[in-house]
C-alpha cells in the first residue's frame, strides 16, 4: 500500500522542521518545500552567516533538515505573489489609514495557497506546515486552537479557504512548545541559534515606519493633530505613522496623556483623545471568511479575538446583510482599528472572521471599573 504523500512548507524555523520530522515518523511520503518570499541571498554569502542571520526563509536550515530526514527539498520563488498580495496590501493599508495584518494575508494569499496549488498540480493529497493549530476531522473538518494556547496561531489562519481544511496537517499543533524544542535538538539543530522571530519577516530593521519610509515615500504627507472636537493640537508627518491606541511619538504637549483615537485619510487628520475614549462597544466587520455560515442567518454568540496578542472577548455577532456583521462586545474593547482582523471562536473552534471596517465608541456608562485605565 503506497504511503500517503504530503508537501510540507519548510521555512527553516524550528516548528516547520519538527513538523517535517514528525510526518516522516508517521509514515508519510514527505516532500519539503521552501517558499522564497522576500530576501534573496547568494548561497556563498549566506553560508558565512549564522543561521538566524540569514534571510527570513532560512533556506540553509531547511536544506540541512531535509537531508538529515532523507526527504527531497526544493525552493520555489513566490516573491512576486508575496509582493502583490502582502507587501502592496501592507503599504496601501497604512497609506489609507488602516492597520493591516500581513501574516494573515500571507497565509491566505501566499504560503498555504502556494503549497495547496502545488499539491494540486502534483497530485499530492496533503499539505502541512509548522503552524500551531489543529484540524479536527469529525464530524466535518474544522480549524481549532492549538494545544499550547500561548503559541496558538489559529488567528493567522482564519482566512484559509474552507475546502482546504480536509487536506491540511499541522503536526506540531498538538504539542507544547517545550516538546517541539526537544524534538529540534534531537534533529541536531543548534537551539541557541534557532531564534524565534517576533517581527514581520520583511521588516528586518527598525519598525514598520522605517519600512514605509523606504518603500512608500508618499507616506510623508503632513497633516494636523486635532482633539475630538476638531481643535488643532499640532502637526504630524503622515497618517501612515499613527495607529489607534498609540501614545508615544506624538510630540504634542497637552498637559495630559493623549492617545491616537482614529485617523482620517481624506483630511490627513489624526484625532487624539484620552485613553477612556479608546474603548469600543461595537464594530462592523466585512470581507468575511466563514467556516460556519450560521452567523449570516441569525445572531450568534462567539468569543472574538481582535489581535493575536489579545485574549478573545465574548460578544454577539449580528448579521447586517451584504456580507457584513456587527460585533456587540459584552465589555468594551480598547483601540480597535479598521484593517485589523476579528476572528470568531466557538470554544476552541474557529467559525470564521473578517476585517474591521469601523467601530462605535463606548459611552462612559458602559465602562466598568475594571475597564477604566486609571
Amino acid at each position: 500500500m503506497p504511503r500517503p504523500r504530503v508537501i510540507v512548507g519548510m521555512s527553516g524555523g524550528v516548528d516547520s522542521c519538527v513538523a517535517a520530522a514528525l510526518l516522516v515518523e508517521q509514515g508519510f511520503d514527505v516532500q519539503g518545500v521552501t517558499l522564497q518570499v522576500w530576501e534573496h541571498e547568494d548561497e556563498t554569502v549566506a553560508a558565512s552567516k549564522r543561521w538566524q542571520e540569514r534571510g527570513c526563509c532560512k533556506v540553509g536550515i531547511a536544506k540541512y533538515v531535509a537531508k538529515r530526514l532523507g526527504i527531497p527539498h526544493e525552493v520555489i520563488d513566490t516573491r512576486a505573489r508575496f509582493r502583490h498580495g502582502v507587501i502592496d496590501d501592507f503599504l496601501s493599508g497604512y497609506l489609507s489609514g488602516t492597520t493591516p495584518n500581513p501574516c494573515v494575508r500571507c497565509n491566505e494569499r501566499v504560503k498555504l495557497r502556494s503549497l495547496y496549488e502545488l499539491a494540486q498540480e502534483r497530485g499530492v493529497h496533503y499539505v502541512a506546515t509548522g503552524h500551531y493549530a489543529i484540524v479536527r476531522r469529525e464530524p466535518r473538518p474544522a480549524l481549532h486552537r492549538a494545544a499550547d494556547l500561548r503559541k496558538d496561531q489559529s488567528y493567522f489562519l482564519y482566512r484559509i479557504a474552507p475546502p482546504w481544511l480536509s487536506r491540511l496537517l499541522f503536526p506540531v499543533g498538538a504539542l507544547e512548545k517545550s516538546q517541539v524544542w526537544k524534538r529540534a535538538e534531537s534533529l541536531g539543530l543548534p537551539a541557541d541559534e534557532l531564534k524565534e522571530s517576533q517581527e514581520i519577516c520583511f521588516v528586518s530593521h527598525g519598525d514598520y515606519r522605517t519600512f514605509l519610509d523606504a518603500e512608500a515615500p508618499s507616506a510623508k504627507q503632513p497633516g494636523v493633530f486635532t482633539d475630538v472636537h476638531g481643535t488643532v493640537l499640532g502637526r504630524h508627518g503622515g497618517i501612515a505613522y499613527y495607529t489607534p491606541g498609540q501614545r508615544r511619538g506624538l510630540g504634542v504637549a497637552a498637559g495630559r496623556r493623549l492617545y491616537v483615537q482614529r485617523v482620517d485619510p481624506q483630511t490627513r487628520t489624526v484625532v487624539l483623545g484620552p485613553e477612556e475614549d479608546l474603548f469600543t462597544a461595537e464594530a462592523i466587520v466585512a470581507d468575511l471568511n466563514l467556516f460556519d455560515d450560521q452567523v449570516l442567518r441569525t445572531p450568534t454568540r462567539a468569543d472574538v479575538k481582535i489581535r493575536y496578542a489579545t485574549p478573545s472577548a465574548p460578544a454577539t455577532l449580528e448579521p447586517l446583510g451584504a456580507g457584513r456583521l456587527r460585533i456587540r462586545f459584552d465589555r468594551p474593547q480598547r483601540a480597535l482599528s479598521p484593517g485589523q482582523s476579528a476572528v470568531f471562536y466557538e470554544g476552541d473552534r474557529v467559525i470564521g472572521g473578517g476585517i474591521l471596517r469601523g467601530a462605535q465608541a463606548a459611552s462612559p456608562s458602559t465602562l466598568t471599573a475594571s475597564d477604566s485605565p486609571n
